[in-house]
Order: C-alpha cells, then structure tokens, then sequence
C-alpha cells in the first residue's frame, strides 16, 4: 500500500479514516476537498485542482481522500489500493450531524451541512445515483487492492491489523 485513495459517501468518515491510516503508514495524506475549496466557499479554477492533483498523483506514495467522481477513475488508475466506506445512508447521516459545527483539518471551513439542503440531498442519493458508479469502477479496476467496508467496525478491525 504506497498509493491508496479512499472513498465514499459523505460523512462516512473518509477524512477520519485516512488521517488514522496516515499516522499508522506515515505516507503523506491530501485532502480533495482542501484543494478543490477556497476557504470562502468558492471552487478553485478547474485547472488548478487538476494540476495540483496530477502532481499529487505522480509522487511516489501518497493518500487521497475524497469522492470526486470526475476524478476518480483517474485516481484508480494511478492507485494501488481502494478503501470503499460502502455504509448505509444512516451511518453517514449521522456522520455528518455529529461533525456539523466542528474544525476540521480536511475542510477549509466549518461545516454547517445541515443547512446546505442540495447536500443532504445528495447523501440522500448517493446509494442510488453515485454508488453503482463506483462500484463499476471498483470492478473495473480488480487489479488493485480492494477493501470494501460496510461497517465503521470493519474499518476499525482493519486499522488494527495493520
């Protein structure tokens, strides 16, 4: 594992993941959302994040989290290994309730989710619109190493055993 990204729905707890993951392996953690966002809310240029991902991306190991479906396959492509949070909806509901109003080292803002409505929705979505995408991917992609978890539980077992 030198090259890794982990994904899935909104508050599943990616970031948490691949901040214990990276203290464990010490290989270098990016953040998507850190460089898609401006801590104003707004996006950075397109070219920007995609230049900035591309050098990410030609680095010896790193870990990348975040979704970012236009980028994913790239990111699977270059990658050695997937980590697939596959939890249902009220898991990562609850995630995103529990960190609303906290800092966070993989935002460049504090959250107030729950007042962003088209992103509840999207949540909502998530196992019906985005979900059979990425699975796609995954199976396209059966190459690399592939851990789906369905549970925080496995996720945890398996930052144990490593």
């Amino acid at each position: 594992m030198r090259k890794i990204i982990v994904i899935g729905c909104p508050g599943s707890g990616k970031s948490t993941l691949s901040r214990e993951l990276h203290s464990k392996i010490n290989i270098p953690l990016y953040h998507l959302d850190m460089m898609y966002w401006n801590p104003d809310k707004t996006k950075v240029e397109k070219s920007v994040f995609l230049n900035n991902l591309s050098d990410i991306l030609n680095k010896d190991s790193w870990i990348i989290d975040g979704n970012y479906g236009s980028t994913m396959e790239l990111r699977m492509q270059k990658c050695d290994t997937v980590i697939f949070l596959d939890y249902p909806l009220d898991i990562c509901l609850k995630g995103i309730k529990e960190r609303q109003g906290k800092p966070r080292s993989d935002m460049p803002w504090i959250n107030t989710e729950n007042d962003d409505l088209d992103f509840i929705e999207f949540i909502k979505n998530y196992n019906i619109e985005s979900r059979p995408k990425v699975l796609e991917l995954i199976e396209q992609h059966q190459d690399k190493n592939i851990f789906v978890f369905k549970s925080r539980k496995e996720a945890s077992d398996f930052l144990k055993s490593i």
